[in-house]
């Protein structure tokens, strides 16, 4: 049979990628960039290179699947579809919808479809990432500027700002790395801020080696020196920002150089030189990562960050940081149907009145549902729907999270391996991954292009996510199209074009212009930059940003840190793995075998710790073990560890998954997340560590 060649767009990470899929005898061949693609430009990462492996990978469960007594057992699809439409039912039968909680990872693709079945299901909880990565920035800027800023590669910015970001390694939301690489290239002038020597410190003109969690502190610091040397736009500011005084009253008056260096560790003269460099060269670009949305500035880092854009006049402008214009397609909350669930149940959220960022965004924070669960308060939560997630690798405080699912009545788990998480269920789902769906990709994220993910092969009985969402939610009454295509088709509509045509036209861009506000002013309450928030004021939250100290750290709690002096930054990636994916994947596998722990040498030679050693790291709430690797541009109170470990070659129902897995370390507790969107501090952390003469036992 002869090969046949499909475009489509990678999703093994948060995706966007264009790619050509090769396909003879109905299986995949090859995959390769697509270099026509607009996101990508045939560019591709480890992740996508290895779909092969993962999609036809031994391991990977291929039909709906039954818990019996004596393990797993093969059903149809009509009897999983079935089982849970029954038990769901019999669940909102005796205690509302509000008992079932929905959930999902980064995802598949799908947040349309997973929002559209948890609001036509009637239940207000929903239990995404988004609450500590990529939903509470955009949140925030909401809130803030009326649309989530993007840095604008394409317009040639000369002064780009990565603020704990690694795009070349875990490709963002808005852009990949090859859209940096491009303008980096051209001469752009890079400031770097992490706390680890990346890659892009490695690059950068100036390394601002922040301490983790004070991200907000140095963005107002920043802003001290752009407002005391007068290198802020008068014209914008006079006239597009909203409570200017108060602002900088509070930045004069609370975040002198001598205070932010004190908090941040970060030199006085380099953050003035930063300061300057990024104010005068224009147009410059901000672009920031998950790390600065997880600890509880979250939301308070996000409204400064846009502060520092707004101010200097490169919000909105070519190179700049852009508010890009969405396609002509159906939006995601139109797709979701969010005027579905019923004031009386969005009242039922579960921690909806605390986190009233995070209800605004139609999300739970996920400790409130976990003490649900245990507590049965306010309420019973007594079923579970978990799509494309494994929160027990992914939340933190885990042991609480594997307790409270654990706990469940009835526990469905869609996804393609047998997790830790999926091993909990009693029922499993097969999903089918990105080379077996038809789908319009991105549609959800801000960097106006929605994409054509076209179907390349079947494997075994796995559907696309989409499908199951659609074919469960008939069972239970719901309002859905008799096909994904109709589902497309009628996203498609304002377009004028069919799935069918937009297979074959790729992607669709929405309408690039400029200064948008010029003509009807900012998304917000005032038509302006709100630094002065008239939404959170109206919360009855401080309207102005702020720096909070960490709950956990060497400054508010001392005592603790005597025990455990040392900041666990526990979020470090690799480069083939996302989040607590392709653990299995030989090829990725063998690029990082073990977990690591990035240690000072000097740190480590005071434990009698060697390069290569397992090693114990040890916070109050346990302790895991992690590999060492020696990083001589950490600083020295700073660890370093990878998250999402768990071990697929234990074959065991738990998989290993409390050995190495570094949110067992991490705190859930109220006191030490956004008071607002509930973002968890899982960077910022104390800890100890210690030599382990275990290894990892298989």
């Amino acid at each position: 049979m002869k090969e046949a060649r499909i475009r489509t767009v990678c999703r093994s990470c948060h995706g966007g990628c264009g790619v050509i899929a090769h396909v003879k005898d109905g299986k995949i061949v090859k995959v390769e960039g697509d270099p026509d693609s607009p996101i990508s430009y045939g560019t591709m990462c480890t992740k996508g290179l290895s779909i092969t492996q993962l999609a036809y990978h031994p391991d990977r469960i291929l039909y709906p699947m039954r818990k019996a007594s004596n393990g797993w057992e093969r059903i149809t699809w009509d009897e999983a579809l079935d089982t849970c439409a029954e038990r769901f039912q019999a669940v909102i039968h005796r205690h509302g919808p509000e008992a079932i909680v929905v959930g999902q990872g980064t995802g598949r693709d799908y947040e349309s479809h997973f929002s559209r079945f948890g609001n036509l299901l009637g239940t207000p909880n929903i239990i995404t990432a988004g609450h500590m990565c990529y939903l509470s920035r955009i949140g925030a800027s909401l809130i803030t500027c009326g649309s989530l800023p993007a840095c604008d590669y394409e317009d040639n910015p000369k002064c780009i700002v990565m603020w704990g970001c690694n795009p070349l390694w875990t490709n963002p939301d808005e852009y990949k790395g090859a859209s940096f690489w491009q303008a980096y290239a051209k001469g752009a002038k890079l400031i770097c801020i992490d706390p680890r020597k990346s890659f892009y410190a490695g690059k950068a003109d100036l390394w601002l080696q922040v301490r983790p969690g004070t991200d907000a502190a140095l963005a107002l610091g920043l802003l001290n020196v752009i407002i005391e040397e007068e290198l802020y736009d008068r014209g914008f500011v006079g006239q597009y920002v909203n409570g200017w005084d108060a602002f900088v009253e509070r930045v004069r008056t609370e975040y002198d150089l001598d205070r932010v260096a004190e908090i941040t560790w970060v030199d006085q003269d380099l953050i003035r030189e930063a300061a300057r460099l990024y104010a005068t060269t224009k147009p410059a670009g901000i672009h920031w990562g998950v790390p600065t949305e997880q600890n509880l500035n979250a939301t308070d880092f996000t409204r400064t960050a846009i502060g520092l854009m707004a101010v200097t006049g490169n919000l909105d402008r070519p190179g700049g940081n852009v508010l890009h214009v969405r396609p002509p397609v159906r939006n995601l909350s139109e797709f979701s149907a969010h005027t579905e669930l019923s004031p009386e149940q969005r009242k039922k959220r579960l921690g909806g009145d605390q986190y009233k960022l995070a209800a605004r965004m139609t999300i739970n924070t996920p400790k409130p549902v976990w003490d649900a669960i245990l507590t049965g308060k306010p309420y019973p939560v007594r079923a579970g729907y978990l799509i494309g997630t494994n929160p027990v690798l992914t939340r933190a405080n885990a042991r609480e999270v594997y307790k409270a699912l654990s706990s469940l009545e009835f526990l469905a788990v869609q996804d393609f391996f047998m997790t830790p998480t999926a091993e909990l269920a009693h029922i499993f789902l097969p999903a089918g991954t990105w080379l077996e769906q038809d789908h319009v990709a991105d549609n959800w994220k801000f960097h106006g292009y929605v994409l054509a993910r076209q179907k390349a092969v079947e494997i075994g009985e796995c559907w696309q996510d989409h499908k199951i969402f659609m074919e469960l939610g008939k069972r239970m009454g719901q309002g859905w199209w008799d096909t994904v295509e109709d589902a497309l088709d009628w996203l498609l509509e304002p377009s004028g074009l069919t799935w069918e045509q937009f297979k074959k036209a790729g992607y669709i861009r929405g309408e690039q212009r400029y200064f948008k506000y010029r003509e009807k002013g900012f998304r917000t309450p005032t038509g302006k930059v709100e630094l002065y928030s008239t939404i959170l004021e109206k919360w009855g939250r401080d309207p102005l940003p702020k720096y909070t100290e960490l709950a956990e750290s060497p400054i508010s709690t001392p005592q603790l840190a005597e025990k455990y002096p040392y900041i666990l930054n526990s979020g470090l990636r690799a480069a083939p793995y996302f989040h607590s994916a392709n653990r299995q994947v030989p090829w990725l596998r063998e690029i990082r075998p073990d977990p690591l722990v990035e240690i000072h040498p000097e740190t480590a030679k005071e434990h009698g710790i060697e390069e290569g050693d397992w090693v114990w790291i040890e916070s109050p709430r346990g302790r895991v073990k992690q590999r060492a690797r020696f990083h001589d541009h950490l600083d020295p109170r700073v660890v370093a560890a990878e998250h999402g470990w768990w071990y697929p070659e234990i074959k065991t129902p738990d998989h290993g998954w409390d050995i190495s897995n570094i949110n067992i370390l991490t705190d859930n507790s109220p006191e030490s997340t956004d008071p607002v969107m509930g973002s968890t501090s899982l960077r910022v952390l104390l800890c100890n560590i210690s030599r382990c003469d275990e290894e990892v036992g298989v």
